[in-house]
């Protein structure tokens, strides 16, 4: 059975699908940046994405970047790199991830694998069209610590909590900034030039 959910970002579903379909469709789009798959345990999602989203995503990655210099904390940012877990039938593509806090514990490393490794400790998810997979429960089973999802108005922060997420007001791997900072940051960001709004984002860094 086949699902269209949204002609703008081209979002599907297909349903009873393998673990090794899945493998081979990653297989095949090894090397291109669209669509993009998630898989819930027999579910899956492809999604090409609108260039509204793209910069989207990439400008809270900016943002990211942005802080850890004027706040001095060390990151590795994974983009939107494929994670999954055979054993628990899950694989995401967030819309951007960071290392954080367990930044050390993947020094060295250039091939994550979830099996050995962390996940990452903050996962992207923007969303401006209609809802379609809920990926949250996937970045549970994996234990993805923050999610910040954004609708195109507000970001959200959610917080794991054993095996659910609980919204929070403030990030827990970036202390300071919260979700009403980051939804504000984020649509300025929309609204005036990217080199004025890089010089925004860093004097409201500092003057934190």
């Amino acid at each position: 059975m086949t699902t269209v959910l949204s002609p703008v970002e081209e979002r599907i579903l297909l349903h009873n699908v393998s673990w090794e379909t899945y493998e081979q469709l990653l297989s095949n789009y090894e090397n291109s940046s669209s669509p993009r798959f998630a898989f819930d345990r027999g579910t899956l999602e492809i999604m090409s994405p609108s260039s509204e989203h793209e910069e989207l995503s990439d400008l809270i990655t900016q943002l990211v970047f942005i802080l850890a210099e004027e706040w001095n904390f060390e990151y590795r940012s994974f983009g939107r790199t494929t994670f999954r877990r055979e054993d628990l039938e899950s694989g995401f593509e967030p819309d951007g991830c960071f290392y954080i806090q367990s930044v050390d514990r993947i020094s060295g490393v250039k091939r994550l694998d979830l099996t050995v490794h962390p996940p990452p400790d903050i996962a992207i998810e923007v969303d401006v069209t209609s809802p379609s997979l809920n990926k949250l429960p996937i970045y549970a089973r994996i234990g993805v610590p923050e999610i910040w999802r954004y609708d195109g108005r507000n970001v959200t922060i959610l917080i794991l909590q054993v095996s659910e997420y609980q919204e929070s007001q403030e990030s827990r791997s970036i202390s300071r900034l919260t979700s009403s900072a980051l939804s504000q940051l984020i649509a300025q960001g929309t609204s005036i030039k990217r080199s004025a709004w890089v010089r925004a984002v860093r004097e409201w860094a500092r003057s934190v």
